[in-house]
């Protein structure tokens, strides 16, 4: 089998975002989230991998795996187009702002490769933070309220605050604000955004292996955050209180049962409220992707998760176990086992 894997920091995505290089903080996000997937999969017998390098970055040492140098935004399109060709399977990590996780989809797509993870069609819908609000709002699924907001436009005095504003296709933490009151205009105001209100409550994240007829939920994670009102990820904590961790995946498989042939891995935010009937329980938002909560799942899984995501994806029963634990995750990758007490 062969196997494709694209992160876009590390992989020459860069090169069509700007001419500086990136803030260290993503270069170790992406590469903790490539060199696990890249463990993962070349641990399986029987297995080749292909990875675009980024030829900044070739201090990133990814043993066992083929690197195709990318020198330029072109030569980068060129090359997913041509492994993914070839591979049985392709894994793209990309952002969803300026529709790069969309457009590197449909590269995929236009080479007649097999995408180990959603289409295009359902990442230009969860690529739309407001357009994703409404599917699930249609599908009966809770979600904040919220509104579009122009690029430059001033904060509406008539919206419900404190707040939330996002870009409208965002991805992680990036240029998120926490708004109190409607006193000053957006910093942000050079993009299309949300406002959407502020759900209080514990922010969660449950991630799915989907494939053919299934869905296998992984351990829900609890999200860490700032609390300077940037609400910047800082990573996560798992295993969840098992009251919680059941109405997480609860209402991820809620959202998951909403897409239209989600594949690979598929990742629901939200926000569990206090009622413990989950009936104040909030989605934020879909990630079509896979996200730095691999690094911490893999982790505790008593198995190979990469090995779990191709047989889903395939059609094949799939049957997961999970370590005590528990355990803490960094943003950047870094992973720690702690004591029940708190300890390390």
């Amino acid at each position: 089998m062969r196997i494709f894997v694209y992160e876009f920091v590390t992989g020459g995505g860069w090169y069509c975002h700007s001419s500086q290089p990136p803030p260290r903080s993503l270069l170790s996000e992406g590469f903790a989230i490539l060199r696990s997937l890249v463990a993962d999969f070349c641990s399986l017998g029987g297995v080749s991998v292909d990875v675009l390098q980024d030829v900044r970055y070739r201090d990133l040492q990814l043993p066992d795996c083929t690197l195709h140098a990318v020198h330029s935004a072109v030569e980068e399109e060129q090359a997913i187009e041509r492994l993914s060709s070839v591979a049985d399977w392709s894994v793209i990590v990309a952002p969803e702002f300026f529709g790069y996780l969309h457009a590197r989809c449909q590269a995929v797509e236009r080479g007649g490769g097999q995408l180990l993870g959603p289409d295009s069609r359902l990442v230009a819908l969860a690529s739309d933070k407001h357009a994703t609000a409404g599917h699930l709002r249609a599908h009966g699924v809770r979600v904040p309220e919220g509104i579009v907001l122009a690029p430059g436009e001033p904060l509406p005095r008539s919206f419900e605050y404190p707040a939330v504003l996002k870009p409208r296709d965002g991805a992680g933490s990036q240029g998120i604000e926490w708004i109190d009151r409607p006193t000053r205009h957006r910093t942000n105001g050079d993009v299309p955004g949300r406002l959407e209100t502020f759900c209080e409550g514990t922010p969660a994240s449950v991630a799915a292996l989907c494939g053919p007829g299934q869905m296998v939920p992984l351990a829900p994670c609890r999200q860490l955050l700032t609390s300077d009102g940037r609400l910047v990820y800082l990573g996560g904590a798992l295993p969840m209180d098992a009251h919680l961790a059941g109405r997480a995946t609860r209402l991820a498989a809620q959202v998951i049962r909403t897409l239209e042939n989600p594949l690979g891995y598929v990742g629901v935010d939200l926000v569990l409220g206090d009622d413990l009937s989950g009936a104040g329980d909030t989605v934020i938002e879909i990630n079509p992707r896979l996200t730095t909560s691999y690094v911490g799942l893999r982790a505790l899984a008593d198995g190979n998760l990469a090995a779990a995501m191709i047989a889903v994806a395939a059609g094949h029963p799939v049957e997961l176990c999970w370590q005590s634990g528990p355990i803490q995750f960094e943003a950047s990758g870094a992973v720690r086992f702690c004591s029940p007490l708190g300890g390390v």
